[in-house]
């Protein structure tokens, strides 16, 4: 028997061998279903659409070189600041002798204070004085109604003293932070509203070194000028070399808070002095621990900030020395030795604009 299959009749294979048609002829063509046709049929191809020329880019301006960061260079510079300015007319007639017969040149102004108005008519007449804001949240009065900011005022409406928590209802209460926003602004718009030039901005008893506060103080203080601040960091060794002292814990806390602000001014690119001194001293910045600080003062620039008065006054710390850091500010010897050593006396001003020139 073959091998073969058995070939068709026709003269094709058999269906178990091959096809049913012979070699010659091409192979029939069998009409496929529409839904099978789509599927096997290739679709024909469509013409590419015509690129549309893409726009040319228009060419962007180079932006322009921000500021140099504020940082003092060489050389001892000073700021004498009174803090505050408007509490009372007996500080007010303190900073007005301390800085027409003394080194005082600059005063941080409390706008609710008792004698803001009196404060604000002497420095017009004083256009060397550098006045700042001197922000009030704790131990004072509030500029905004008290029934607007409940959760900062006690029962007579005055600003809460409990500082610690305080501080911690900031940290944790959106409502509590919203209120402090308000003051705060409020407070600047006060301080805008006198014609004053802002020289710089600090907070009653460093309330600013919460770091919730001095957020504020930057995000508002963009508005009102804010170009100068202070960070209270007092090197320990000057104090040291004229009288032993000792750091306590409250000081060492704050320090470490003062040098997270200052980086953070810095970085908003707002001046702030390299050391601060009348911390530890505060109150009690006598003739000789004056002019031992002169005597001591670092490179760079010193802000030393004092609280004098004309005497005690409603309201004041008790035990605070007022008339002998008068007496201390307008010593002719103090003068004398700040000019012999070289020491450039000056506003937050009077620094920034030497620095951004």
């Amino acid at each position: 028997m073959s091998d073969k299959p058995p070939r068709d009749p026709r003269g094709g294979a058999s269906k178990h061998g091959g096809a049913w048609w012979r070699e010659d002829e091409k192979p029939p063509r069998f009409p496929l279903p529409p839904a099978l046709k789509k599927l096997v049929e290739p679709k024909p191809k469509k013409a590419p659409k015509p690129k549309k020329p893409k726009p040319a880019k228009e060419a962007k301006l180079p932006s322009p070189p921000r500021p140099p960061k504020p940082r003092w260079q060489s050389g001892r510079r000073l700021i004498v600041t009174a803090d505050d300015f408007g509490a009372s007319v007996a500080v007010n007639e303190a900073v007005e002798r301390a800085h027409r017969e003394g080194i005082l040149t600059a005063a941080s102004l409390m706008v609710a204070g008792e004698a803001a108005a009196d404060a604000v008519a002497r420095a017009k007449v004083m256009p060397g004085l550098g006045v700042g804001l001197h922000i009030v949240l704790v131990e004072g009065r509030p500029v905004l109604p008290p029934d607007l900011i409940p959760d900062l005022v006690d029962a007579d409406g005055h600003f809460r003293t409990d500082m610690a928590w305080l501080g911690t209802e900031i940290f944790f209460r959106p409502l509590v932070r919203a209120q402090l926003y308000d003051e705060i602004e409020a407070q600047f718009e006060r301080f805008a509203a006198t014609g004053l030039a802002l020289d710089h901005v600090n907070a009653h008893k460093h309330f600013h070194l919460h770091p919730t506060i001095a957020g504020l103080i930057l995000e508002i203080g963009a508005h009102f000028g804010l170009n100068a601040a202070r960070a209270p960091i007092e090197p320990l060794a000057v104090l040291n070399a004229v009288e032993p002292t000792k750091a306590s814990s409250v000081g060492r806390l704050s320090a470490y808070y003062a040098r997270s602000v200052a980086e953070r001014f810095r970085d908003s690119w707002v001046l702030v002095p390299d050391q601060v001194f009348g911390i530890a001293w505060s109150g009690a910045l006598t003739r000789y621990r004056l002019a031992g600080l002169i005597g001591n003062l670092p490179e760079g620039l010193s802000e030393i900030y004092v609280h004098p008065a004309t005497g005690d006054y409603p309201g004041s710390a008790p035990g605070y020395l007022y008339a002998d850091e008068l007496a201390a500010l307008t010593d002719p010897a103090i003068g004398t030795e700040i000019a012999a050593r070289g020491i450039t006396l000056g506003t937050f001003a009077d620094f920034a604009r030497k620095e951004t020139a």
